[in-house]
């Protein structure tokens, strides 16, 4: 297997879209790289798949999951690994992401991205289950932080603890998704800024960048618009905490899907927030939270219960 950090910084890349496929196929556009939904093409052998072909000759890739569900109780899912470790020989993807979430319990699938219980107990399971599928894909794995909405009472540590020390632990990338940060900070209380701080930089392998929507109490993750000021200042915060090296970074957008042109415009602007360093701290966030009684700064506005 390959060493699972000599890894490229890719540069600026947009995530491919069936919308987009007959712009791309007729300009072939000045686009780094592309990250492709791994889930949208295990499948598929009708045009999307001819399509994801002609494109991997073409530009590097990365495949992205949603459905690996590391921290689910559930033993891993091997007839999806070995569709997933097939499409990877097929399209050679520089190294392949999923989230740190599970996705269903029991069998049952919600099809949604929840939250995990930030324990001891659990980042031991999700270590060992990352290890596993890391062997078994012989390929880098890369995980994301995602929105959520919900905590667990039960945590015992910041979700940016968790995180890093998943990665120290497992030997695997962090694909560091900027929008989320934001999300989760205003959703329950996070000081964004020490969030980034937090993360090991040099496990650092990739960027997401997206849009969301405010809906006042709170902000949900919908990837349909544009990527807002305060998200863009913390990817400055981000990038300069990479020490200027920076990681490859990917813009998402997938409902309200515009023209690939205004995607390009929109992708571009991370140039400007990579080479301008910041001439003065940004002020403290709104959403910083104050300490706890025992040093933390993670409260829980919102809560669920873990089930027996």
């Amino acid at each position: 297997m390959a060493n699972r950090f000599d890894l490229p910084n890719l540069g600026l890349g947009i995530g491919l879209r069936s919308p987009h496929f007959p712009y791309i196929l007729e300009h072939w556009p000045q686009v780094d790289w592309f990250e492709v939904i791994s889930e949208n093409y295990m499948d598929s052998r009708g045009k999307p798949r001819a399509v994801l072909d002609q494109i991997a000759e073409r530009y590097p890739l990365v495949m992205h999951g949603v459905s690996l569900s590391i921290g689910s109780s559930d033993p891993l899912d091997f007839d999806y690994l070995a569709k997933l470790k097939a499409l990877a020989a097929e399209v050679s993807p520089v190294w392949v992401s999923d989230h740190l979430c599970w996705t269903g319990i029991a069998g049952l699938n919600t099809h949604d991205l929840l939250p995990m219980p930030l324990t001891e107990d659990a980042l031991a399971h999700t270590v060992e289950r990352i290890r596993i599928v890391q062997d078994y894909l012989e390929r880098p794995l890369v995980l994301e932080n995602p929105s959520t909405y919900l905590e667990f009472e039960a945590s015992t540590m910041p979700d940016a603890e968790f995180l890093g020390r998943m990665a120290a632990e497992a030997d695997c990338g962090i694909l560091l998704d900027v929008n989320n940060i934001y999300v989760c900070a205003r959703n329950h209380g996070w000081d964004p800024d020490a969030y980034i701080r937090t993360i090991p930089a040099d496990r650092i392998i990739q960027f997401h960048l997206a849009g969301h929507e405010d809906c006042g109490t709170h902000i949900i993750d919908t990837h349909n618009t544009n990527v807002i000021d305060e998200v863009w200042e913390l990817y400055r915060s981000a990038h300069l905490h990479t020490g200027g090296d920076g990681a490859a970074t990917l813009l998402e957008w997938d409902a309200d899907i515009p023209p690939f042109p205004v995607l390009m415009a929109e992708v571009a602007q991370a140039k400007d927030f990579m080479t301008v360093a910041r001439t003065q701290p940004r002020a403290s966030s709104p959403a910083a939270a104050a300490p706890k009684a025992d040093g933390r700064s993670f409260p829980h506005p919102l809560h669920i219960m873990p089930t027996e």
